[in-house]
């Protein structure tokens, strides 16, 4: 089995990987698997929602993929010796979209409001004409409907579903139903990336996504974040903390 080598940033775990590497897997176990596995995304801000909520923090450890989003989580990870790559939840999202075309992969998406669901599941159509879309519901399903979602699902065949909920609502929705999936066998928590794709929300132009500044972009478009950044202040000093213990430890 394609296994990611597992490490910790602070008290959070997070897998060694790279898109590639996350490709591989997802081929590798829609192919050989025989029950859903998680795809989640870790970065500073998720570091703090996990110390907060143990159910959180506990689902998250059994992920089969924890992907390193965000590129403080790279750069604390690079300074522990270890190879590490960002490997943007949206961008994983679109590359197994682009990847289950060519393979054939089925694909159900769940989540968001109705007019954003539908108007991503339009765009995707529109860059990969033959990817096999096979069902679709938004994020506001009510739960005496959940028993015919879960039927709706199955009856597609889906190996694939992305969950847009929002955390911790797609990880709760997750521990509760994946059970009940009979054919997926990859489920990805995503997020807004269903609004990144019909352009509610914009992503940093490319240059500023290659210089890892796309946190900052972000904070220009919605200043309301400014309370965010401020876990990421609170990050940066513990990550340096951390680092400094570790080389006193290392130096006696």
């Amino acid at each position: 089995m394609i296994t990611p080598k597992r490490t910790q940033v602070l008290d959070t775990q997070v897998d060694c990987i790279n898109m590639t590497g996350a490709l591989k897997y997802v081929d590798h176990h829609i192919l050989t698997g025989n029950k859903a596995d998680t795809i989640l995304a870790v970065n500073p801000e998720k570091i703090y929602a996990l110390r907060q909520n143990r159910f959180l923090k506990d689902f998250f450890s059994k992920a089969a993929i924890l992907i390193p989003d965000g590129i403080g989580i790279v750069f604390a990870m690079r300074m522990n010796g270890h190879k590490a790559e960002r490997v943007a939840g949206a961008d994983l999202m679109q590359q197994i979209c682009a990847q289950a075309e060519k393979k054939g992969y089925r694909i159900f998406i769940y989540g968001a409001k109705e007019e954003v669901n539908r108007g991503a599941v339009e765009r995707l159509r529109e860059r990969h004409p033959a990817i096999q879309i096979v069902g679709r519901a938004n994020g506001y399903v009510k739960e005496e409907g959940m028993g015919a979602l879960v039927a709706q699902i199955n009856e597609s065949k889906a190996e694939i579903l992305f969950v847009a909920m929002g955390s911790p609502r797609q990880e709760e929705w997750m521990a509760k139903y994946l059970d009940q999936l009979e054919t997926v066998r990859i489920c990805q928590g995503i997020g807004g990336t269903l609004d990144t794709i019909v352009g509610t929300v914009k992503r940093a132009p490319l240059l500023m996504q290659r210089l890892n500044l796309e946190w900052f972009y972000r904070l220009l478009q919605q200043p309301t974040r400014a309370s965010r950044q401020i876990k990421l202040l609170r990050y940066v000093r513990e990550i340096g903390i951390d680092r400094l213990r570790s080389l006193m430890a290392g130096s006696h």
